[in-house]
């Protein structure tokens, strides 16, 4: 397939043959956070299912600034991708990757000095603090393999290439399941075991990507693509040297997206760190600020107990897995409009946000039947059949709560994705901070007082009011106007 079909079939199928390889990926990236806490949850024991669990709340923080970073500057490569302006497009693509190498080198020495701080201050029940402080040691030495990853991860779906990353993804998978058995299962190395598996098969799995992932950056020339030769007419359009021509508002985004061809590709770049920064901060802020109101909830959660603890880590662990598509939805509208917009075809972005939002729906009911079906079987394959009654009744009521709502964060992944590859950025992180309000107010004024049940509770309170913050942008139109 062409590398431009984002920009030339039609809607539905474009989202679906772009989305279909990263839910895939996705899935079997949550697979082995799932063994992870399976495998040690039945070999090792509940509290070091609840260690793992801990450990989980304060790794998002990190995995989340590696995500929004990633997805945030791959919005940047996506509009000179969307233009053919290619040469830019490499030193954008260098740029992020050197940056965020020296962040994740900073952040995973952080991790290490901090870690212990942290735990107890989120109140990590003291039988699971031990076992905890061991698994984050181990993954923060792998933090860069992780960051680096996830960037190259978002850089391919910014060419349009999805697939790419779904092989490296279910090597990564594959490779991280054999090893926590081999580790846990039959060597009885405990949580560092499946710490170490982690880190082993991402690193593996960066270093191999990378190698594919420049071996394809250097297949795009300018000079191929006839973008040296698109010309400004008197009437203010822009004709390429292909003959396709763009006028008004999508002549002045393309014209100046194309001339920029000129422009020698240089390692790292302050201009186009700073046109990344200002799509990557918004997203890194809201990415991290969620994560981090989740370890605030999850404080909540670990003050009710381990057993609890262990049955809350076991239903997020399978909500993960549950939102897989609705998250790949929202990083496909992103790199879907802003290769649009680069290519000064504005009009298909809003065909491509409906096709999405068909997409949510059949994702939503089937979530929805499927939990309704199978939650004891899906908590207990965590718990293990010498699971205590409150962490199974605990996981139970959490995964058939949530299983209704799915719908909303689908619908507010949609909008949030399209707002983010339009550079509308302020209505995107006014509607995801609301949304993180909402759950850790209701989370921690309410579960201490009325029960457990109150942290997710607040889940679809928090999904609902973004949707409509995020979609009242939407329809003011203002999105069209911010590049």
């Amino acid at each position: 397939m062409k590398s431009d079909y984002l920009t030339s079939k039609p809607a539905f199928y474009a989202l679906f043959v772009f989305s279909l390889p990263i839910i895939i990926g996705n899935l079997f990236q949550q697979l082995y956070t799932m063994v992870d806490s399976a495998v040690v949850g039945r070999f090792v024991g509940e509290q070091a299912l609840a260690a793992v669990g801990a450990s989980y709340s304060l790794t998002v923080v990190f995995i989340c600034v590696a995500i929004g970073g990633g997805v945030g500057s791959s919005v940047i490569v996506s509009k000179y991708f969307g233009a053919r302006n290619f040469s830019v497009m490499k030193t954008a693509v260098s740029t992020a990757f050197l940056t965020f190498l020296g962040i994740s080198v900073f952040l995973g020495a952080v991790g290490i000095v901090i870690n212990r701080p942290l735990l107890v201050l989120l109140k990590t029940p003291s039988d699971a603090l031990d076992m905890a402080l061991v698994y984050l040691r181990i993954y923060f030495l792998g933090l860069p393999f992780l960051f680096m990853y996830n960037v190259i991860s978002s850089m391919f779906n910014a060419i349009g290439n999805s697939r790419i990353p779904l092989v490296f993804l279910i090597f990564s998978s594959v490779l991280n399941v054999a090893l926590d058995f081999l580790f846990v299962a039959v060597f009885k190395t405990g949580v560092a075991g499946a710490a170490w598996a982690t880190l082993i098969a991402q690193g593996l799995s960066c270093v191999l990507s990378f190698a594919v992932f420049m071996r394809t950056l250097g297949k795009f020339k300018d000079s191929e693509d006839g973008v040296e030769a698109a010309e400004e007419t008197s009437d203010g359009a822009v004709l390429m040297s292909g003959g396709a021509s763009f006028s008004g508002g999508g002549a002045r985004r393309y014209g100046k997206l194309a001339r920029g061809g000129y422009r020698k590709f240089r390692f790292f770049d302050g201009r186009e760190l700073s046109s990344m920064a200002k799509i990557a901060i918004p997203s890194i802020l809201q990415q991290s600020t969620v994560s981090i109101g989740m370890m605030l909830v999850q404080s909540v959660v670990n003050s009710f107990g381990s057993e609890a603890l262990a049955g809350y880590s076991a239903f997020s662990r399978i909500a993960s897995i549950a939102i897989v598509p609705m998250a790949a939805l929202n990083n496909s509208m992103s790199s879907y409009t802003a290769q649009n917009i680069g290519a000064g075809k504005p009009e298909r972005v809003v065909k491509g946000y409906r096709a999405a939002n068909l997409m949510v729906a059949f994702f939503a009911v089937t979530l929805c039947l499927c939990i309704e079906i199978f939650y004891r079987p899906l908590i207990s394959l965590f718990i293990g059949d010498g699971g205590s009654e409150t962490a199974l009744r605990t996981g139970q009521a959490a995964l058939r709560f949530e299983g209704f709502f799915y719908c909303w964060i689908g619908f507010k992944m949609a909008c949030d994705g399209l707002l983010r590859g339009a550079g509308d950025m302020k209505v995107f992180t006014l509607a995801n901070l609301i949304n993180l309000s909402i759950r850790v107010v209701v989370s921690v004024v309410c579960a201490p007082r009325f029960g457990i049940e109150w942290v997710w509770y607040s889940v679809p309170m928090g999904w609902f009011m973004n949707f409509v913050i995020s979609f009242a942008e939407y329809r003011t139109g203002n999105w069209k106007k911010r590049l």
